[in-house]
């Protein structure tokens, strides 16, 4: 039975305090980790929407010089594609309320849905917009 004993405390290992203050430290650098990282999905998210803005914006600005005035609807105005049109955007799928970039029948679009955001466009005036304006609920 000595021998037992003796035999058990000349074994190595680790102790439990050990392996606690172990499991603190790899507790406390996990989180440390996981509030660095978490916000980076929330600046993907804001780029993604203000370059969705801009390039609307920029759409519109420049079916407006051409045309000299704002277009009616973004689609099909803005992403009709074919001989003799004026393509000023590039339809995807995220222009709601639309299956195509011709807007077929009177499928029309003046949001376009980002994940986690909705840009819009106003044609005419409305309160707190102009007539062109483009804006969106989170850039």
């Amino acid at each position: 039975m000595q021998r037992m004993i003796k035999r058990a405390r000349e074994e190595g290992g680790f102790t439990l305090i050990e392996l606690m203050i172990v499991i603190v430290i790899l507790g406390i650098l996990a989180g440390i980790v996981l509030f660095a990282v978490g916000g980076i999905t929330d600046r993907g998210t804001t780029a993604a929407c203000k370059t969705d803005v801009s390039t609307i914006q920029t759409g519109v600005e420049a079916y407006y010089a051409k045309h000299g005035s704002y277009p009616a609807h973004l689609v099909p105005t803005l992403t009709k594609s074919g001989v003799g049109s004026d393509q000023f955007l590039k339809w995807d799928a995220g222009f709601t309320g639309t299956t195509a970039e011709d807007g077929p029948g009177a499928a029309t679009s003046d949001v376009h849905q980002g994940t986690g955001y909705l840009v819009t466009y106003y044609p005419t005036a409305v309160t707190g917009h102009n007539a062109g304006d483009v804006a969106a609920d989170v850039c």
